[in-house]
């Protein structure tokens, strides 16, 4: 299966959103005291408790695309389509789970019959294609991927419905219902938010990979202006993680800068496209998923892909403030990024996944002491949620991509350094800040809660945040922004 090269531009695109606010994505159902973008670090343990009787809430499918490595250039196409499928796959698996609450109730063996089987026959015949696609272009395909073809059913913290659900989606003992949290979407529930002030403060180092600790460390930033998507550019397509796919995220991003982003954008169209940045060398490409406020609000996209039949729903809020700070490394010089370096920082399926690849973080104007990655804070009157991204910082000197979009880019180590074999670059910081009003929480159940656009199956937690970045600036604005970092200076 070849990669399309049709060019589409999806209708939110063109549409104005009206009277947009703002707002911000985290994770769901951990708090983490401690968050620290370094890949020496280990990530804690999830500490989900769940009865073993509880209903099913959610599909855990392992993921194929993050075990791929080795995938010959020539294959790239073909297997990131299939991936594409495996997406879908997985999407359709959780609607009909979501519609067969009855039966289930019904029959014990339900979701492993009716569902899960079938989708890990399915899952199995594209990990064959994958395969023999890999074999064909000369790679060695790992046997052990036939492993990954089998999900699970992902138990919920509360009841589901049929299972003491009153009709509004709250549960008996005051819960609420995954698959409709009563704002008619399968999330955010009430415990996916947590009060700023309960958040400990000092939770980690705000400006990691930023401070030098010798006089070799580079400590100077650029700031690049791209505005906060006033032109309107949305869709639910993901350029790097599925080329050539329609609705590849099943899920909306808000874009900055470059202005020709969809699934079927080449490197030349990048190139020539116009950009929203002040400096008009950077026609870098910006995006991560929108936040919306489940209101009751009916958003232009809610009987599209993507949006509103894909459980995305509310009021699309574009962020008040859009920072992009590109910052040094602490052990020494920075270099230049390869133009058109691809890289991805968090995880859109953390929820499943785990939290191995989160790397966002939740917090609040006049808080910004206190982060949190997998619960969406509460901000006090006259405060405004923020949302940030710490991109890997290391690359590996060779590859603009890879075959699971990770192995090209590394976190800094413990001692601020990159790991053997990898060059330090600019790093990019990018903080979102979002004029959201203040969810209400009242016996179990949240109201008018925000959320970020996720796919289906993982339920909107905000562990699931995730930023994407698309190198496009010209020679001499990267060589302004090495200078820049390298003299300690403060650019934009």
């Amino acid at each position: 299966m070849g990669r399309n090269t049709r060019k589409r531009r999806t209708p939110l695109a063109t549409k104005v959103v009206a009277g947009a606010a703002a707002l911000a994505v985290g994770g769901g159902g951990l708090v983490w005291a401690d968050f620290h973008a370094s890949a020496h670090e280990e990530n804690p343990a999830h500490n989900r408790t769940r009865s073993a009787a509880a209903q099913v809430a959610t599909i855990d499918c392992p993921d194929v695309g993050q075990q791929l490595s080795g995938v010959p250039d020539r294959a790239r196409g073909e297997v990131d389509d299939e991936l594409a499928t495996m997406d879908s796959q997985i999407t359709d698996a959780y609607k009909r789970l979501a519609t067969t609450r009855r039966a289930q109730a019904g029959d014990p063996q339900f979701v492993r019959n009716t569902i899960l089987g079938p989708l890990k026959d399915r899952r199995k015949a594209i990990i064959d294609r994958i395969q023999l696609e890999i074999d064909r272009a000369g790679g060695r395909a790992d046997d052990s991927l036939d492993q990954l073809a089998g999900c699970q059913g992902q138990p919920a913290e509360q009841p589901q419905n049929g299972d003491g659900q009153d009709d509004d989606g709250q549960d008996q003992d005051g819960g609420q219902n995954q698959d409709d949290n009563g704002n008619g979407a399968a999330g955010p529930v009430a415990d996916d938010f947590i009060d700023i002030d309960d958040v400990e403060p000092n939770s980690r180092d705000s400006e990691n990979g930023l401070a030098a600790d010798g006089d070799g460390g580079s400590t100077g930033t650029f700031t690049t202006n791209c505005g906060v998507n006033e032109n309107n550019l949305f869709n639910s397509d993901n350029l790097i993680a599925a080329p050539g796919v329609d609705n590849g995220a099943h899920h909306v991003h808000d874009y900055v800068g470059n202005q020709d982003n969809d699934a079927f954008s080449s490197d030349e169209d990048l190139a020539d496209a116009d950009t929203s940045c002040r400096n008009q060398g950077d026609r870098s490409t910006y995006y991560w998923p929108v936040l919306r406020l489940q209101d009751g609000t009916e958003e232009l996209d809610a009987n599209e892909l993507g949006g509103g039949t894909e459980g995305n729903v509310g009021r699309i809020l574009k962020p008040a403030q859009a920072e992009l700070r590109f910052v040094g490394n602490q052990q020494g010089d920075v270099v230049a990024m390869p133009k058109f370096l691809r890289v991805i920082t968090g995880d859109a399926k953390s929820f499943t996944n785990g939290d191995a690849n989160a790397n966002s973080s939740w917090s609040c104007t006049g808080f910004e002491d206190r982060q949190v990655t997998d619960k969406y804070p509460l901000c006090p009157e006259g405060s405004q949620v923020v949302r940030t991204s710490n991109f890997q910082s290391c690359w590996d000197g060779r590859n603009i991509d890879s075959a699971n979009h990770r192995d090209h880019m590394a976190f800094v180590q413990e001692d601020g350094g990159c790991p053997n074999g990898f060059q330090a670059i600019p790093q990019l910081r990018v903080r979102l800040v979002y004029d959201i009003p203040t969810p209400t929480v009242e016996n179990g159940q949240v109201r008018n809660p925000y959320a970020v656009d996720s796919f289906p199956e993982q339920l909107h937690k905000p562990i699931t945040d995730h930023n994407d970045f698309i190198n496009v600036m010209d020679e001499d604005l990267m060589n302004e922004v090495v200078d820049c970092i390298n003299s300690g200076e403060d650019c934009q």
